[in-house]
């Protein structure tokens, strides 16, 4: 099967993630890709405004790249970060972390923003998608469950909309739903075509 982006064969598509979620979304798109990581500080500013967090730790994790890029590279960076009550919920560090996340989001509306960053040897751009996601009332039984269940430590918010915390607690969403699982597809293709 020849894939549709067939043109982006003779470019090396670096992945810097080691997200699941975003390598098996990465791969939906039939693109042939590596993954590639470097450590950075993602210590957030203290000045730096809920919505604008994302694109920043997408570019940061950009720039750690910059030296290393040949000719034929693109890099991709993303971040995904929950916004509730103008507060960035990033991932949590322990189980009662995770929980208070949960029981805060429970009956209520938050944000889901991701930034993505396309790099190659001349140019670096930007993209950015938010997703507006509801959820029902959280029984304290239900968040514990999930917790233990899953492996909640590794995402931001403390939830994965793919898994059964989604599917039996999101009342609705508005916006991309794979933009929530940390990678907006439509716009990765839109700007990939245009490369």
């Amino acid at each position: 099967m020849k894939p549709f982006l067939s043109k982006l064969s003779d470019k090396n598509i670096i992945l810097a993630s080691n997200s699941p979620r975003r390598q098996e979304l990465l791969k939906g798109l039939e693109v042939e890709f590596e993954v590639r990581v470097n450590s950075v500080d993602e210590t957030i500013p203290k000045d730096i405004q809920a919505e604008y967090v994302a694109a920043y730790l997408s570019k940061l994790k950009s720039e750690a790249f910059v030296d290393e890029l040949s000719e034929n590279d693109i890099l991709i960076t993303s971040d995904t970060v929950v916004i509730a009550d103008g507060h960035v919920l990033g991932k949590p560090n322990t189980e009662d972390e995770a929980f208070d996340m949960l029981k805060s989001l429970s009956g209520s509306t938050h944000t889901v923003m991701t930034a993505v960053t396309f790099r190659d040897k001349t140019k670096q751009i930007t993209l950015e998608d938010e997703t507006i996601v509801t959820f029902r009332f959280l029984e304290e039984e239900e968040i514990w469950h999930y917790i233990h269940q899953y492996n909640p430590m590794d995402k931001a918010g403390a939830y994965g909309i793919q898994e059964w915390i989604g599917f039996m607690g999101v009342e609705k969403i508005e916006g991309s739903y794979y933009n929530v699982m940390g990678f907006p597809l439509h716009l990765v293709y839109a700007q990939l075509k245009k490369w």
